[in-house]
């Protein structure tokens, strides 16, 4: 069960891992986020048991009406667990009169709340919690209280009290108080409820039998140590399953930009993309299209159809005939992202710092430009640049803009660093081991599956 498409896609692929494990699986949606999944899928996604011969996939309402927003994840969090909570539970309890076999386990998306653990605890199945996101976030929503105790946050909101940093432990990265995640979130109507149910999902993951987290031993090492009750299982291979369902809301198009990816030399391209939420002002996306012109360089964007805000794509004036005159860059709606990143044409990827991407383009050994736009992507941004030292900021003016001189500028030291690249290519490294036989990843998944078995 899991609410956005940046979730969907991991719980999906977890979901795929499962029934290669021997498992029935029901792959709870909501309506509105199961018909997108739908309409995304090619004819072959549905033939040969990709879809329909593995997973069984059900909808449930979300509460919002047709038209609403669901970019208001504040909203969304709330009547999601009004709304579906009493329908999972029916679900659960019918399967256990039906022909078909008893639910007898339950993987929820943390982020759901609550509600999701309770239902399993109610019906007395064997609960997990799956994070999608990294163990830092993780880490810090599971040292709530301990933030409050600190004078850190408020009780009430979980806003902070001091703008500065911290560390959750010695050797963890240091956070700041202004990139917590449940205060990046929308523009603070409903704090209050959103932070009540971060809250309510701190002490249900306590009761839960496993937390498990799309990351890697390697990757965040110091606080795994420190909060040993989280199991890395990542990361997982989203995108990789060919002909089967991997969670996408707009329908890739593969042939033409992985065709356009064989014309270009090795190591040549930009990848620009942003994710399903990131949105733009006409001046910040303008400044992009100028940013990628002016870099001379080969470059692929994946322009969603709301990638700015009021829906219209207002290119600088010329800029689609000389990029299309050219040949030199390529625009689509959505694309195969993991293909992509695994392509050698593909030399660096500006990316919004969703913890997928970040995974995707780490096992594929891809630097980036981090430039995140809210959530967990502040933490992300850090890894990428601080810790793994894998990438370059996206560093705003005074006036808040990332300007075309700035971005071109990044993206040749990106492509001419080959420190950053060895770095990047290590990395890829170790995240590939940990999913080998005798992987630390893998033996978590084998110990989390042997014990859901029993």
């Amino acid at each position: 069960m899991t609410p956005t498409q940046g979730h969907v896609i991991p719980l999906l692929e977890l979901a795929h891992a499962l029934v290669d494990r021997g498992f029935t699986v029901t792959f709870v949606n909501s309506e509105f986020n199961h018909s997108r999944v739908l309409a995304a899928m090619t004819d072959d996604t549905t033939r040969n048991g990709g879809l329909l011969g593995r997973i069984r996939l059900v909808e449930v309402p979300d509460g919002m009406e047709p038209g609403e927003d669901r970019n208001n994840l504040i909203r969304l969090t709330v009547l999601m667990a009004e709304h579906m909570a009493p329908r999972v539970e029916d679900l659960i309890t019918r399967s256990h009169a039906g022909m078909d076999g008893p639910i007898t386990c339950m993987v929820a998306d943390y982020n759901l709340g609550a509600w999701a653990l309770d239902v399993a605890r109610r019906t007395r199945i064997k609960s997990a919690a799956i994070f999608p996101a990294s163990a830092a976030v993780l880490a810090s929503l599971l040292s709530i209280p301990k933030l409050i105790q600190d004078n850190i946050i408020d009780s009430k909101d979980g806003s902070a009290l001091t703008q500065g940093t911290f560390k959750l432990s010695p050797d963890m990265p240091i956070m700041h108080t202004a990139h917590l995640a449940w205060n990046c979130i929308g523009n603070h109507q409903g704090q209050e409820g959103l932070f009540r149910n971060v809250v309510g999902s701190v002490h249900a993951v306590e009761k839960c039998d496993f937390v498990l987290c799309n990351s890697f031993l390697g990757a965040e090492e110091a606080t795994f140590a420190q909060f040993p009750k989280v199991i890395p299982i990542g990361p997982l291979l989203t995108g990789e399953r060919r002909g089967k369902a991997v969670g996408h809301f707009w329908r890739p198009e593969d042939d033409a930009c992985i065709s356009w990816l064989d014309a270009q030399p090795a190591r040549s391209v930009v990848y620009v993309a942003f994710g399903s939420f990131t949105m733009f002002d006409t001046r910040q996306f303008q400044e992009l299209a100028l940013g990628l012109e002016l870099c001379g360089r080969p470059f692929l964007w994946v322009v969603r159809p709301d990638l700015v805000h009021g829906d219209a794509h207002d290119y600088p004036q010329g800029f689609l005939d000389r990029v299309g005159a050219s040949g030199r860059g390529m625009l689509v709606a959505w694309s195969p992202q993991h293909q992509v990143l695994a392509h050698p044409a593909v030399a660096c990827f500006v990316s919004h710092c969703g913890w997928n991407s970040t995974m995707e383009g780490v096992r594929n050994g891809v630097p980036f430009l981090a430039w995140p736009y809210f959530a967990d992507q502040f933490v992300n941004q850090l890894y990428i640049c601080d810790v793994w030292k894998v990438g370059l900021r996206a560093q705003a003016d005074e006036s808040g803009v990332i300007t075309k001189e700035h971005i071109a500028s990044r993206v040749e030291e990106l492509m001419t660093g080959a420190s950053m690249r060895d770095r990047v290519e290590a990395m890829k490294k170790v995240a590939l081991e940990s999913l080998k036989e005798g992987g630390s990843s893998q033996d978590n998944f084998d110990m989390f599956v042997q014990a859901m078995k029993a």
